[in-house]
């Protein structure tokens, strides 16, 4: 399924990719950003870091939950997550256990792109 651009998700889509393109994965080179819409409206972003105690490294899904957490929001309405794979990626384990501990909607508005 292709997701259609709307008004709504554009800014969510944009944002998304802006952080994907910010993100530092010198090792993997797996550039991943996440894009999340809070409960307030309010627009948050994240991208994944390495470092070299992999796998230490902060996920694109965790860096949105910290700013979104930081910014004084607590709950996820949507998240998009893109990578420059051709194939979708879904979140690790441990991104997934957190955005479930977020998400507010069910079924969950989860967008991997």
């Amino acid at each position: 399924m292709r997701l259609v651009k709307t008004k709504e998700n554009k800014r969510l889509i944009e944002l998304s990719y802006e952080m994907m393109l910010n993100a530092y994965a010198p090792y993997s080179n797996f550039s991943v950003g996440a894009a999340i819409l809070s409960e307030n409206d309010k627009l948050f972003g994240g991208c994944n870091v390495e470092n070299a105690a992999y796998p230490e490294g902060t996920c694109a899904e965790a860096g949105a939950i910290s700013a979104m957490i930081a910014g004084g929001c607590k709950t996820i309405k949507e998240i998009y997550i893109v990578s420059k794979s051709e194939n979708i990626v879904s979140p690790c384990g441990d991104a997934g256990k957190k955005l479930e501990n977020f998400l507010q909607i069910k079924p969950r508005s989860f967008y991997v792109i």
